[in-house]
């Protein structure tokens, strides 16, 4: 069985001729129809071209496809065909005026209406389900201002491991390292300019004013905050919080509260740990490079950093605490009973605390920028 093939000739008035031959078929196993339309192409595009198809031994809707497509589903005199092909030709030519034309996609501007609806709903939901979450927050802080003994100590105290103590250690080395590294690309600059002692100042303040807080707060965030939904999330999916409900006992008092009021109360002090753990580190790095011992780093650092940023930074890790731990909680109450909502919810709380805290900083940082610098 041959493959399909073509000659090129050329007639005494220039013309180029192409004969095909063999099996321009399906059946011929060896037929690569995709290299045989390149191989054609310069000649489709040849007004003078005269093709010859009587020595083709068997032509399929395949073969014929790749011809009239070439010839853009146009069959003039130069064409020579047997009756057989002539007849498959204008098969084609009837499927192809019988199929709908297609047209180019217009803008569906209901489809724009109907997206910005389900954003805004979304939005308004989660901003509606927030200030719920806050109102009853203070309701239940006054309902203990007024029962002070019903006060969730034992779960306070729970989170407060959970979101502090058992962080320690990672927040020491993440800013420990940070210090290193931010101490030894500034030391290789200052040496430069013979400004070796200005970077206890750029530490002293960019530590403790800025990095500490944030640094404290995108890893509790990714790692207390992401438990926290998960584990209301978890208590959502097994009914424990439609339970509580049931025994008219307070979701919000011995759930939300204690998480929120816990992350809130540690922050501060992850803020002075990782602060402490940053300048360390920076204190190493500027004494192996620059050769600053470490007692006159933290006495010039006393001396150069003034007490008001670190009272700045410790703001900062208060609201940063709060605001992790709200989101949180506010993603993990909105978790449906299936795995896939609790996965997503937990993903959500955390992409959104760290924006907030992102943001939060920034405005913080333009409404005190002539404070304490």
């Amino acid at each position: 069985m041959a493959a399909a093939s073509f000659q090129v000739e050329q007639d005494a008035q220039g013309r180029k001729r192409i004969a095909l031959s063999g099996q321009w078929s399906l059946r011929a196993l060896d037929n690569d129809f995709a290299q045989l339309r390149h191989a054609l192409k310069p000649y489709f595009s040849d007004p003078a071209a005269q093709w010859d198809l009587t020595r083709v031994e068997q032509l399929d809707t395949a073969g014929a496809a790749v011809l009239w497509n070439g010839w853009q589903g146009k069959l003039e005199e130069k064409v020579a065909l047997t009756d057989e092909q002539a007849q498959l030709f204008d098969t084609l030519a009837t499927i192809q005026a019988e199929s709908p034309e297609k047209k180019a996609p217009r803008f569906d501007w209901l489809k724009l209406v109907a997206a910005s609806g389900k954003l805004t709903i979304f939005i308004t939901s989660h901003v509606v389900d927030f200030v719920k979450l806050l109102g009853l927050l203070v309701i239940e802080l006054g309902y203990l201002l007024r029962r002070p003994q019903d006060f969730p100590w034992r779960e306070f105290s729970a989170n407060i491991y959970k979101s502090g103590v058992t962080a320690l250690p990672v927040t020491a080395l993440l800013g420990f390292m940070i210090g290193i590294a931010m101490s030894y690309l500034m030391a290789t600059q200052l040496r430069t300019f013979g400004a070796d002692i200005f970077i206890v100042n750029i530490l002293g303040l960019a530590i403790i004013r800025e990095l500490g807080p944030i640094l404290m707060a995108v890893l509790v965030a990714g790692r207390s905050g992401s438990s926290m939904a998960a584990q209301i999330g978890v208590m959502r999916v097994t009914e424990e919080i439609d339970a509580l409900a049931t025994m008219g006992i307070s979701r919000i008092l011995r759930v939300v509260l204690p998480k929120v009021l816990g992350l809130t109360f540690i922050a501060p002090f992850l803020v002075i740990w990782t602060s402490a753990w940053g300048l360390f580190g920076g204190a190493l790095s500027a004494n192996l490079e620059l050769g600053l011992g470490f007692r006159f780093f933290f006495d010039y650092l006393a001396t150069v950093v003034q007490p008001v940023n670190l009272t700045l930074g410790l703001i900062k890790g208060v609201m940063f605490g709060f605001i992790v731990a709200v989101m949180a909680c506010h993603f993990g109450l909105r978790i449906k009973p299936n795995t896939e909502s609790l996965s997503r919810s937990t993903t959500s709380s955390v992409v959104t605390a760290i924006t907030c805290v992102i943001l939060i900083d920034a405005a913080f940082a333009i409404l005190t920028s002539g404070i304490g610098v």
